[in-house]
Order: C-alpha cells, then sequence, then structure tokens
C-alpha cells in the first residue's frame, strides 16, 4: 500500500506508483485541513459575496454572477464542457500517477474540495478503475483543463473508463464495482480541472525513463570503448574533480568501475600508436554527465510540483480567505520537459556517433567494415547505423523548446501559456528513439568486443554480454534485422542490462 503525505512525496514513490499497481490512500492527517478549506468556500457559497469559480461564471465569463441553487449545475457543466481533448488515450501507468499528483494537490486543504471527492478519486485507483485520458489538448495554463476535465468526468459517472484492459463507459465500471458518482459541490469542478497534474506526470515518467536511457549509455560507453580499443586514460578521476561537474564526475566513476580489470584495455595500455580517440568516447563523462546534471535539475522541480498546490482561486485557511492567483501555469514544468528533452537529444547524439564509429574501418582500429565477418556479401550493421541517425535526427528536432512557444486563448484572458503538456509528452517519443540508438549501440558494441577474442572485457561487461546474447545471438550472416533491433530497444527501455550496477540515481544529491 501506498500512503500519499502531502508535500512528502518524493521522486521513488512517485515512480514506484508510475510502476506499480498497490493499493493508495491519502494520509488521513490531510482530513481536517480538507475539511476546514470546504468549509470556507461553503460559508463564500452562502453569503453570496462574488468569489471566483464559487459564484461566478469561468475565465472571460468571471464577472457573471450564479445563483446559490445554480452551484452544481455551474460545477458540472464546467467539467462536461472542458472535456474536449483529443488524440490518444494516456497510458494507465501515467494516468495512475496523475490521479496521484491530483490527490497530493486536493490533500494540502487549499482547494476546497470535499473528502468524499478524494475518496472517490481512490477508489477509482483501487478498484482499477482508469478515466480515458485525451493526451491532446491542454496549453499548460489554466493548468491541464481537458485532460483533467476528463478525469473530473468520472467523478461524475461520465465518460469512458479503462477496467481490466477494456475501454468502458464509466457508468457500467461504476456499476459491476459498486461505486455511485458525486454531485460536485461549490468550486469542486474548478479544483479538480484546474492545475499541472497532467503535464507533471507525463514529464516525470520521461524523466525515469530518460535516467534509466541516460545509465543504459553508460554502460555501452563503456562497451563501445572495448570495442574499439579505446583509453581509458580520459576516465582519470583527477581530471574530472579539476572541472567540478557532479554529473561528469559520476560517469567518468561508474566508466571506470565497469571497465576495471579488462583485458582488452590492459592488451594495448603500452603500445597503441594513438594519441587520443575521438569525442565521442574521450568527453563521454562531459557529455552525458552534463546531461545528468540537468536530469538532476529538472527532477528537484518536478519533484517540487509533485508536492505543489496548483489550481485557482486558492483557499488560505488560516486568513480564511479565497484568493485568485497563478499557480495553474506550468512554466516550471514545460522548462524542466525542455531540458529533459534536450539531455535525451545529446545522450543520443553521442551515442550515434559511437555506432558510426564502430562500424568504420578506417576509424574502428581493426574492426571488420560494418562489423561483418564477411563484408561485401554481408552489409552487417550498415543500415542500423543509418537508423540511429534517422533516429539521432528527429530527436533533435523534437529537443527545440515548448516553453517558449506561448499562444493567447480563452478570448485573450490567459494570455500566456506554457505549452508545458505536449512539452511533456514528447519525452515519450524521444526515449523510445533513443531506446534504440542504445539498443542499437549495445549490439554493435558487444559484437565488436566478440572480435577482439580471445581477449575479455572486464567482469562486469563480460556478465552484460553474456545477458545480452541470451536475447540476440551475434551476427555472423545478415538477417531480418529489424527482430534484434526491437528486443535490443527493449532491453534498453526496461533497464535489462543495467540490473545491479553502480550507476547514478534521479534522487541523490546532485
Amino acid at each position: 500500500m501506498t500512503i500519499l503525505t502531502p508535500l512528502n512525496a518524493r521522486l521513488e514513490d512517485l515512480e514506484r506508483i508510475w510502476l506499480e499497481n498497490d493499493p493508495i490512500h491519502l494520509d488521513p492527517s490531510a482530513k481536517e485541513s480538507v475539511i476546514k478549506a470546504q468549509s470556507i468556500v461553503r460559508d463564500a457559497t452562502e453569503s453570496g459575496t462574488a468569489v471566483y469559480g464559487v459564484n461566478t461564471g469561468f475565465g472571460k465569463l468571471a464577472s457573471v454572477k450564479i445563483a446559490e441553487e445554480d452551484t452544481a449545475s455551474l460545477q458540472r457543466n464546467l467539467v462536461l464542457s472542458h472535456c474536449c481533448g483529443v488524440g490518444i488515450a494516456l497510458d494507465i501507468g501515467t494516468t495512475r500517477l496523475m490521479i496521484a499528483l491530483k490527490l497530493l494537490s486536493l490533500g494540502r486543504g487549499a482547494s476546497g474540495v470535499s473528502w468524499s471527492t478524494i475518496a472517490l478519486m481512490e477508489d477509482l485507483l483501487n478498484n482499477g478503475i482508469y478515466p480515458v485520458i485525451p493526451d491532446q489538448g491542454s496549453v499548460g495554463a489554466s493548468g491541464d483543463l481537458a485532460p483533467l476535465a476528463h478525469m473530473a468526468a468520472t467523478l461524475i459517472g461520465e465518460g469512458e473508463v479503462f477496467l481490466n484492459g477494456k475501454r468502458v463507459s464509466t457508468k457500467e465500471a461504476f456499476l459491476s464495482k459498486g461505486l455511485n458518482p458525486i454531485e460536485l459541490g461549490a468550486k469542486e469542478g474548478l479544483a479538480l480541472i484546474n492545475g499541472t497534474q497532467f503535464s507533471t506526470a507525463c514529464a516525470l515518467v520521461g524523466l525515469f525513463r530518460a535516467w534509466r536511457n541516460a545509465n543504459a549509455a553508460i554502460v555501452t560507453c563503456a562497451l563501445s570503448t572495448d570495442a574499439i580499443m579505446g583509453s581509458t586514460q580520459p576516465l582519470e578521476e583527477e581530471i574530472h574533480k579539476l572541472r567540478g561537474h557532479a554529473g561528469q564526475i559520476a560517469v567518468a566513476r561508474c566508466q571506470r568501475e565497469l571497465m576495471a580489470g579488462s583485458n582488452i584495455r590492459e592488451s594495448h595500455r603500452t603500445d597503441d600508436s594513438r594519441v587520443q580517440d575521438p569525442y565521442c568516447i574521450r568527453c563521454q563523462p562531459q557529455v552525458t554527465g552534463a546531461a545528468l546534471d540537468l536530469l538532476w535539475f529538472a527532477g528537484k522541480t518536478l519533484e517540487i510540483e509533485a508536492n505543489a498546490v496548483t489550481d485557482n482561486p486558492l483557499v488560505l485557511v488560516d486568513k480564511g480567505l479565497i484568493v485568485s492567483g497563478g499557480n495553474f501555469h506550468a512554466e516550471p514544468v514545460a522548462f524542466a520537459a525542455d531540458i529533459i528533452a534536450l539531455a535525451l537529444s545529446e545522450i543520443g547524439a553521442i551515442a550515434q556517433r559511437r555506432v558510426a564509429l564502430m562500424v568504420d574501418p578506417t576509424l574502428s582500429f581493426g574492426l571488420p567494415p560494418f562489423l561483418t565477418p564477411n563484408p561485401g556479401i554481408n552489409s552487417g550493421y550498415m543500415i542500423a547505423e543509418v537508423t540511429t541517425a534517422a533516429l539521432m535526427s528527429e530527436n533533435k528536432h523534437l529537443s527545440n523548446p515548448c516553453s517558449t512557444d506561448s499562444t493567447p486563448t480563452s478570448a485573450n484572458q490567459e494570455d500566456h501559456v506554457s505549452m508545458a503538456a505536449h512539452a511533456a509528452r514528447r519525452l515519450d517519443k524521444m526515449n523510445t528513439n533513443l531506446n534504440t540508438i542504445i539498443g542499437i549501440e549495445a549490439m554493435c558494441a558487444i559484437q565488436g568486443i566478440e572480435f577482439r577474442r580471445p581477449l575479455k572485457t572486464s567482469k562486469n561487461l563480460e556478465l552484460i554480454i553474456v545477458k545480452f546474447r541470451t536475447e540476440i545471438s551475434a551476427l555472423k550472416e545478415d538477417r531480418y534485422m529489424a527482430i534484434d533491433i526491437n528486443i535490443a530497444s527493449e532491453m534498453i527501455r526496461d533497464g535489462a542490462l543495467i540490473e545491479n550496477l553502480n550507476l547514478p540515481t534521479y534522487f541523490q544529491e546532485n
């Protein structure tokens, strides 16, 4: 069971929610503040004083006063009118994380929702009922309105959900689990659809996958270095301490540990005529290390956002006030997603150059052309390298910033928006592309190391080769390559090659 404690969720907790299907409950200690905030909203409704989102219209219609007897209709209409999402449905794990983030936010006691609304959200998660959330339609202010509206619609019995892997109506799912929809009270609809939880959940998933890719790239670079009989001298600890960047120091340390005891390295330590290796080998700590620094920064930002209250207006319980602000603006999330994208692009760019290095006989220090034992009749990894080039280029395009692409919406009331939603969603495609680039690097590097037999690499790397070869055999003659590439990509995605290794984590101090 996962207990969500508002203001105390950590990245490792959030990753577990994304990956696992344990029961989720908001810490009962949050109940008192939630009830106090709801009481303030109720008092405002009964007083008749105009309060945005409580008894007024929304956005450009904020000046329209709503009668007390129309409060429930106002909130219901708000949710249904904002269910304008399009595109493909968000995956189950990210949807679960999004709802958990909304629970964390509501649990801070500044949103004015009822405890019964929170309880029903928990019931959705714990009964395996996941709202169908279209992944397009948010501009990241006033929060992720359309995606969150689809989530909120489920609570009032509308829309569609996934149940036991099937897409069904919410009414059907509630009936099968003995649940009942709620009637939204004052401000509840607005509290549910206002916020950054869709963008933040997608960005967090992008971060988790990016860390797995970054660590895999550290491992494959170590393999590639031995495949081309590269030098480990650029990994000397003192070099990296002289510069001082934490990511660079961490990558160099990991590669030193991974390659320690390599017979391949020892075989050419004293008689190698090369003075320096190409940058894609020599500068891996500097490049991928800089990417780690970006990911650490993004992780800190997203951890803060995961614990934040981002709807509007907010109930300031200690002052007894309901005030309008702008916490729904997802600029921090957009910036975090943009720098994750930069990191993904550069990790892939330097990995792709290592693939190109290994297949080029003029640069690979004795390896056969395209890593095939019989070049000419066989093309080996020729076109696999081209695939990495295509994916690298695509990721370069996708890494262009989204946070700078604002556009006015809602009759110019919302005149600057963050574009955090598609900044975060594009990370999924970029991570998938990078899975493949690194997977192909692993294929090439391991093939290259096997051309150095009877010499062996380090114990750690030999174990990785054994694991890899249980899934993909050595390329002796040309064969249908797409199957191998897909398997290698899945191994990188699932972390199969980095298990039980001392690699950097996204929650360590930078």
